[in-house]
């Protein structure tokens, strides 16, 4: 396949900017495993989950990701930490005229300054003389996608943030379940849906579109999950008794395809840049939870493959007609595994 199997024309009016007023405000467009579209909102996600299905959730939390600072010589550089290596290590993309150069510091504020240490790839290593996560929270600002064109607000920090966030680490959110509130997942429990977790800690990768007319040619970012022992059992007990793993968005699915690859899924972390194009045959997940993704992205690729290209396709098409809103913010989809 081509890369521009894989693109669309979408208005910038459809871009989501904000959130909806309420968690869960959203609409839903459901594809059946048929490829038939019903036009749905979130509240009814209830009526399309069945007793015995498991919700696998992403409970990686946004870290306070985008730095702002200054070289040695004055000039002014932007940080984006992708990836927090160690207490007091971190990779980072580095915005600047001139990036700076191994063995230098950037100042990012009066007591707080890193080291460069050394490239790597697009990123740079660095080392903090405090632990990262605690200059993050005191000095950083929310890494907003690039779509989103406001700066970050109080609100921001809020509602891009799942309500089940818990493992520091991700520069951006999982969005499919930023529509859950815990009204939805209490009436799913008692509704006999049960909840199991994951983490994959999202990188500013998943917004890098393919460059290459190849698939085959495109390298993909790596990302590092945890597959809990007791999310195994989870899916293994779900199995048993008829029914379905549904993935709250693709790093959910992700993770679990990632660590299935042997044919059985297995607990731990470890890295993926597993890359799942059309053709892939899914080996634990049933249905997907997923909002709008962007145009020539592994992303759309991924559901693509779910579901089919014919189907997205429609599915893309109908959605911009009807004008549902896109991306991080915008509304959801519910798909079934066509397989």
């Amino acid at each position: 396949m081509q890369l521009a199997d894989f693109d669309f024309d979408l208005p910038d009016e459809l871009i989501a900017q904000l959130p909806p007023a309420v968690r869960g405000g959203s609409r839903l467009l459901h594809v059946d495993a048929s490829g038939a579209l019903h036009d749905r909102w979130f509240r009814e996600l209830p009526t399309l989950l069945r007793a015995d299905d498991l919700l696998v959730i992403n409970d990686t939390r946004v870290i306070k990701a985008r730095l702002f600072g200054q070289k040695e010589s004055g000039g002014k550089v932007e940080l984006l930490v992708e990836r927090v290596t160690s207490e007091l290590d971190a990779l980072a993309f580095i915005r600047a005229s001139h990036a700076p150069k191994p063995g230098s510091r950037i100042r990012l504020a009066d007591d707080t300054v890193v080291d460069v240490l050394a490239r790597q790839d697009d990123l740079t290593q660095l080392r903090f003389q405090r632990p990262v996560l605690a200059v993050l929270e005191q000095l950083g600002q929310l890494p907003l996608p690039p779509y989103i064109t406001h700066t970050p607000t109080a609100d921001d920090e809020a509602r891009y943030q799942t309500i089940y966030a818990n493992e520091p680490g991700a520069v951006a959110a999982p969005t499919a379940g930023l529509h859950f509130d815990d009204a939805m997942l209490d009436s799913l429990l008692e509704q006999g849906v049960r909840t199991a977790r994951v983490t994959l800690h999202v990188g500013a990768g998943t917004f890098q579109p393919v460059r290459v007319d190849a698939l085959a040619d495109h390298k993909m970012h790596s990302e590092r999950y945890t597959i809990p022992q007791a999310t195994v059992e989870a899916i293994r007990e779900t199995r048993a008794r008829g029914g379905r793993v549904v993935a709250v968005g693709t790093t959910s699915l992700r993770a679990l395809e990632a660590a299935a690859q042997s044919g059985e899924l297995h607990a731990g972390s470890n890295e993926t840049d597993i890359f799942i194009t059309p053709g892939y045959r899914f080996k634990v997940v049933d249905a997907l939870i997923t909002n709008f993704h962007l145009p020539k992205s592994t992303l759309l690729m991924l559901v693509a493959a779910f579901v089919g290209l014919d189907a997205i396709r429609a599915a893309y098409a109908h959605a911009i007609a009807r004008r549902y809103r896109f991306f991080s913010y915008g509304d959801a989809m519910f798909l079934e595994y066509a397989r």
